[in-house]
């Protein structure tokens, strides 16, 4: 019976939270005798502990020394006393040391202390008067430390007592601050009166000291066990005899006494350490400076990150009016810190130096300097404050919560980042408090053992067991490191930083002189816009007003500032109150900037734009600005067609769908991610797609079910042949038919009204989209469309030299796929002869000289065209394709569409020495970048290089030159067009 009385109890205690069974139930019988209280109630109460085991051992060793004292906090204050014990051994050694203490836990857990409370106490338990202690010798540091410990454990039970542990930080955080505050108060009256024994008692009591308190202190953010960062600022009294240098030196006497107080070993062990580092000069500095020794060394030494440390200094105890002076004096300081040169970067910098420091083994288990940790939060949050506090004095708050809601509220973080931020704060926040008060020792190290982890989760509250609070502090790591490096090193903080301090708020009274004066044409439109994009009280408002600054210094460094403008309050309109759009250019890794060098930069990529907002999320990733796969397109163009049965309908979809792919071309330009020749294939691609969608909703709506069997093909000429489009291109077409059965006029009538179909509902206004049948035989002469047999009767009887020439380009593209292989087999028989024409090659030597003389338009420059002007892409093509006519048929690598493929070919065949075809290749490579540049710069297809200085320098910028380089545009265009030239005219006409 004995036995089985015994297992059940040992059930118990493990039903209850009990690790150490048999050794936990023998104290409990012990203590249960001691305090005279029954087993079932010390287990009952036990149970609410987070280390059960640990509170039993604690109370009996308490207990065995006054039992009284405990068996009186037992029936008292049950569940404090529980809660605390179980939370902390460190409480427990405290009121081993200190039985009595436990009479002071009355009415614990149900408030926290006040400030002025703990001061008070601190201030009788010194006995001070006039600001001296009663006693000079050590029993007032030991008096003080334990009415602090008092407090302590009266801010631990509230702490412990609460159902939400995360819901209480700020309050309890605050709390400890206030403590340390009191503590050093305190200290300071034993310091006068140990120092009034080196100095006269009358000149310590002219001495002023102020302590500033930094760091967590200051933004009474507090830890339970935190080194206290403290300045000590000094001076002598007004109206005094004392000269200020005897007041520095019994002020640093003073400081001196107070840390030791605080710190030095004795009967009661030290509190925490007091840091005096981050003062002037930190450990090589003076330990008490005067207020204007402290301004002066601010005024022309101190780095970045001793105002980042300022933007938390409070007056915390002695001379309290002179520690408001000085944060007074230090605060404009500290939020124009951010003008200074590289400012965002050593921050940035610093915070990695932070994480470099850790020895390896500890990085995974840092809560606060660790990736993911508490520094990760205040890093960012302080350096948001600095960057944007110059302009916005709603944000300059010294406690990282109250600073991440008023981020929050005036739009600098997203609500869901500062939602998740705050909480995930919160938490690594409680863990750090359970941690330290474990063993009320300084620790930031999560534990790594099963049973500690288990205490740690019963403490805080956060999780149900060991596995819980592990997977939660991993989860909690990646989530606030992704938030902390989307935030610290997002580029808007850097370019907010390097504005001069006087741009970041657009004054009415002075912001026209100055849009003027960094390119605006018209600074009142400007301000206009300005006006209408920030005005307003709305979180879109806020957002933009932040933003505007640096987008209107972004815009200014474009070729249009002004058409950059209007074109983003016009997308901005048009998205209306699109959550992330103004979300992406705040806190993404660029977004903004890219924005504005595309909308002040590109006409083209703009008007495209403001018809596909949307497009703007693009910016945000380099992978959406690379272009999509023609299988790709294809499926969607189907998709596109298979929802919709009228033609009409089903066309507008493809238009908008060439429009944003053609939109998304021009920005994978504009922002150096695609090459010139990766856009010339997705220019084809899109070509391509469109035509073979817009045939088949033409084919299902012109050709009858009786008439299906024809079969019908568009063949891709020119440059959409040799799939080397650029902008502004036109697509040049041959429309080839087969009746296959059907009557030979009937199908002729089905494919002119195909052709004339494809012709009307490939037209887009916004986005040009001409099928230019030209290079037809017989030219705009000959008729649209003829049938297989037609095209080679033609060929056979009838076609001039440059009709083959033509073909050398063709290439099919739509239709029947068994048509397209016929046509391109006779198409091989003319353009590849086993026997070359002589007299047709001649003649195609004399067609190029009249196309010199007679094709270039009235006026202009031969030098400049870039089409057919001297070494421009007409003279690399006709040279290539002269070069196909003739060797084409021996010379494998000659029969392809592509002239740059062609012309390796002919190097690789010995028909171009390699000087020669680097110079022609050069040209064509540098007249088609030109070429598309020039269409995205005005948004106009023009074959003429600009004499206008605004315009080749914005080509130039498109181009990844220098600003201001017009000149050497012109140049590199004009000697690479003379070099390619030399060589075509030996090479050409011999």
């Amino acid at each position: 019976m004995a036995s089985t009385e015994r297992r059940a109890a040992l059930t118990d205690l493990a039903r209850a939270g009990f690790a150490d069974l048999t050794a936990s139930s023998a104290a409990l019988d012990e203590l249960a005798e001691l305090v005279e209280l029954s087993r079932e109630q010390l287990v009952a109460g036990a149970e609410q502990a987070a280390d059960p085991d640990g509170a039993v051992h604690a109370s009996l060793r308490i207990a065995r020394r006054d039992a009284a004292a405990l068996g009186r906090a037992l029936r008292e204050t049950p569940r404090v006393l529980w809660l605390l014990l179980g939370a902390s051994s460190g409480l427990a050694e405290f009121f081993l040391r200190h039985p009595d203490e436990l009479d002071a836990l009355k009415g614990a857990g149900e408030r926290l202390p006040s400030a002025e409370e703990m001061r008070d106490g601190l201030q009788e338990a010194v006995a001070a008067q006039d600001g001296f202690a009663a006693a000079s010798d050590e029993s007032a540091w030991v008096a003080l430390r334990v009415r602090y410990r008092r407090f302590i454990a009266r801010i631990a039970a509230f702490d412990l007592s609460a159902p939400d542990p995360t819901a209480v930080l700020a309050p309890v955080a605050a709390a400890l601050a206030d403590a340390a505050g009191a503590a050093l108060g305190a200290a300071l009256c034993a310091a006068r009166t140990r120092a009034a024994a080196l100095f006269p008692r009358e000149q310590v009591a002219q001495t002023r000291l102020a302590i500033i308190g930094m760091g967590k202190t200051g933004a009474r953010e507090l830890n339970y066990v935190s080194d206290v960062d403290v300045i000590f600022v000094g001076g002598a009294a007004e109206g005094t005899e004392l000269s200020e240098g005897r007041a520095i030196d019994i002020a640093t006497r003073l400081a001196t006494l107070t840390m030791r107080g605080i710190a030095d070993v004795e009967v009661e062990p030290p509190l925490w350490e007091v840091d005096p580092n981050l003062r002037p000069e930190g450990k090589q500095g003076a330990l008490v400076r005067s207020l204007d020794s402290h301004l002066s060394y601010y005024d022309r030494w101190a780095k970045s990150w001793e105002f980042q440390a300022l933007l938390k200094a409070r007056p915390l105890a002695g001379d309290i009016a002179l520690g408001e002076d000085y944060c007074d004096a230090v605060a404009p300081k500290i939020w124009t810190s951010s003008a200074r040169e590289n400012f965002v970067d050593s921050v940035q910098r610093m915070r990695e130096r932070v994480t470099d420091h850790i020895p390896p083994a500890e990085v995974p288990r840092q809560l606060k300097l660790g990736p993911g940790g508490i520094r990760d939060v205040e890093f960012t949050v302080q350096l948001l404050q600095l960057v944007h506090g110059l302009a916005d004095d709603r944000i300059r708050q010294r406690g990282t919560l109250t600073a991440l809601d008023a981020l929050v509220a005036e739009g600098y973080i997203g609500r869901a980042d500062a939602a998740a931020f705050g909480q995930h704060y919160r938490t690594l926040r409680v863990l750090e408090h359970r941690l330290q008060l474990r063993r009320l020792q300084r620790t930031h190290l999560m534990p790594e053992e099963e049973d500690e982890l288990r205490v740690l989760a019963r403490a805080s509250g956060v999780a149900a067991d060991a596995a819980g609070v592990r997977s939660l502090w991993e989860t909690i790591k990646q989530q606030v490191r992704d938030i902390h490096v989307r935030l610290f090193y997002r580029p808007l903080l850097s370019a907010v930083a390097a504005l001069p301090a006087d741009e970041q708020t657009l004054s009415s009274a002075q912001a026209h002189d100055r849009l003027a004066a960094i390119g605006f044409r018209d600074p009142a439109g400007a301000l206009r816009h300005i006006g209408a994009l920030t005005s307003g009280l709305s979180r879109k408002v806020t957002i933009q007003r932040h933003l505007m600054p640096v987008m209107i210094r972004w815009f200014a460094d474009g070729v249009d500032p002004d058409g950059g403008l209007i074109a983003f309050r016009r997308i901005s309109e048009r998205l209306g109150d699109t959550p992330w759009f103004l979300r992406m250019l705040r806190d993404s890794s660029g977004a903004a900037e890219r924005l504005t060098r595309v909308l002040s930069g590109s006409r083209y990529a703009a008007d495209l734009m403001e018809w596909i907002p949307e497009a703007v999320a693009w910016l945000d990733s380099a992978e959406q600005l690379r272009p999509r796969t023609g299988f790709a397109l294809q499926q969607e163009a189907r998709a596109i067609q298979a929802r919709h049965e009228q033609i009409s309908d089903a066309m507008r979809s493809v238009r908008a769908l060439r429009r944003r792919e053609l939109l998304r071309l021009a920005l994978g330009a504009l922002l150096g991610e695609i090459t010139i020749a990766e856009l010339a294939v997705g220019l084809t691609s899109i070509s391509e797609v469109t035509i073979q969608a817009t045939l088949r909703a033409v084919w299902r709506e012109v050709v009858p079910p009786e008439d299906d069997a024809m079969d019908f093909a568009v063949i891709a000429m020119g440059r959409f042949g040799g799939a080397e489009l650029g902008f502004g291109s036109d697509a040049d077409v041959m429309y080839v038919y087969d009746p296959n059965g059907v009557d030979p006029q009937r199908a002729q009538q089905l494919s002119v009204k195909i052709v004339h179909a494809l012709r009307t509902h490939s037209e887009d206004h916004r986005a040009p989209f001409e099928l230019d049948a030209g290079l037809r035989p017989e030219g705009r002469n000959g008729p649209l469309a003829r049938s297989l047999d037609a095209y080679a009767e033609y060929y056979r009887r009838w076609s001039l030299s440059w009709e083959a020439q033509a073909l050398l380009r063709a290439r099919g593209v739509a239709g029947s796929v068994k048509l397209i292989a016929k046509f391109m087999a006779l198409a091989d028989e003319v353009r590849y002869p086993i026997d070359p024409d002589e007299q047709g090659l001649r003649e195609i030597k004399r067609i190029k000289a009249r196309v010199e003389n007679e094709r270039l338009p009235q006026g202009v420059d031969r030098s400049r065209h870039l089409k057919l002007g001297p070494g421009g892409l007409s003279d690399v093509e006709w040279l290539v394709q002269l070069w196909q006519l003739q060797y084409a048929a021996d010379v494998e690598g000659l029969r392809t569409t592509s002239t740059t493929a062609a012309l390796e070919a002919a190097r690789g065949a010995g028909l171009v020495q390699d000087a020669a075809a680097q110079r022609l290749s050069e040209a064509w490579w540098l007249a088609s970048r030109l070429r598309s540049a020039n269409t995205l710069l005005s948004g106009h297809t023009s074959d003429v290089l600009p004499t206008d200085r605004g315009k080749l320098d914005g080509i130039g910028r498109l181009l990844e030159y220098a600003p201001r380089s017009a000149t050497q545009v012109e140049e590199d265009w004009l000697r690479t067009a003379r070099r390619a030239r030399r060589a075509f005219e030996s090479l050409f006409y011999g």
